[in-house]
């Protein structure tokens, strides 16, 4: 399911833009036991997908969940799990984005905030000539911009922004946050040989067995999204995002994609697998535990009981 407009993370400090009373009342909403008690009380029979990733979000304190939203510790994760063979190229990892004025980076790349998500600065010739980096210095969005609209003080200034805010909602949302250092990280540009941004395969891994696979296409263009099990079937189910036409075909190496997510989805009841297919490539993209914080869109609405059938949630995460 796509993800919501993305949530505007706590900033740290007020900036004209956003006003300290706004900051302090979601802070104090999401860190209050009260609220906290209330949510645990309404999430302790849950039935749906959203219901359970809820419940997910508000129990389950494991390193590892912090581990796989950590965009940089992830990736010993992966190597481990499945070989570094699928893994992007890193090119850094900072925690003082001024350290990027010193790294040489090729044409095309990818600079992320590792300890949140909804935000990349996508580099590349392929790129609108028109598409230009946000102004505001606390934006925190996706953005695709050619080379020459990419100057590395603009880039810097806009990776500064990130580490300055602390991305989420509290502890008694995706607290999992807070737990990740704020750097950024800057990897290779995934794009098959014609430069297009690949299609992003999403496997839905419920203790350790794959169960559906999400396809997001044009994340850039046109943007379409479609489910299909993990046998190919395509599922009558949207997310609020068109269907593909025509509809996208089973990748010729489907079977290792499952087989990928299912060894890194192996030692937790449910994780969002979310791999590429780069001209017979398959790359590592990131793990979600916590996939639109339990908002996900249904439609037909029966498939959020659907996609929750799978899935058993323990009495307590150890």
């Amino acid at each position: 399911m796509p993800d919501p407009l993305p949530f505007r993370p706590d900033v740290m400090e007020p900036t004209p833009s956003r006003s300290l009373t706004r900051v302090t009342s979601v802070r104090w909403r999401e860190r209050s036991q009260l609220v906290r008690a209330l949510r645990l009380w309404r999430t302790r029979k849950p039935t749906t997908f959203g219901d359970k990733v809820r419940y997910k979000m508000l129990r389950d304190r494991r390193a590892l969940v912090v581990t796989f939203a950590d965009k940089a510790a992830v990736r010993e994760h992966v190597a481990a799990a499945v070989g570094d063979h699928y893994l992007p190229r890193a090119y850094a990892v900072v925690a003082d984005p001024e350290a990027l004025r010193g790294i040489d980076l090729p044409e095309s790349y990818v600079v992320k905030p590792i300890h949140g998500s909804g935000a990349a600065i996508v580099v590349s010739p392929a790129a609108d000539r028109g598409a230009r980096l946000p102004s505001e210095p606390n934006s925190w969005v996706y953005c695709h911009v050619h080379p020459e609209h990419a100057p590395r003080e603009d880039v810097i200034a806009i990776a500064a922004g990130w580490v300055r805010q602390l991305y989420g909602q509290g502890p008694n949302r995706e607290w999992v946050y807070g737990r990740v250092p704020r750097q950024v990280i800057v990897e290779e540009l995934l794009a098959g040989a014609d430069g297009a941004i690949p299609d992003d395969y999403k496997f839905f891994v419920y203790h350790g067995k794959c169960h559906f696979v999400q396809v997001d296409s044009g994340r850039f263009a046109r943007r379409t999204q479609d489910f299909f099990t993990a046998d190919w079937e395509h599922l009558p189910l949207t997310g609020g995002l068109p269907w593909a036409r025509p509809e996208p075909r089973r990748p010729a190496r489907l079977h290792e994609m499952v087989d990928v997510a299912e060894r890194l989805g192996v030692d937790t009841d449910f994780v969002r697998v979310d791999l590429y297919d780069v001209d017979g490539r398959i790359v590592f993209g990131e793990l979600t535990s916590f996939p639109a914080g339990g908002d996900s869109p249904f439609d037909p609405e029966s498939f959020n009981a659907d996609f929750g059938r799978p899935w058993t949630v323990p009495r307590r995460y150890r």
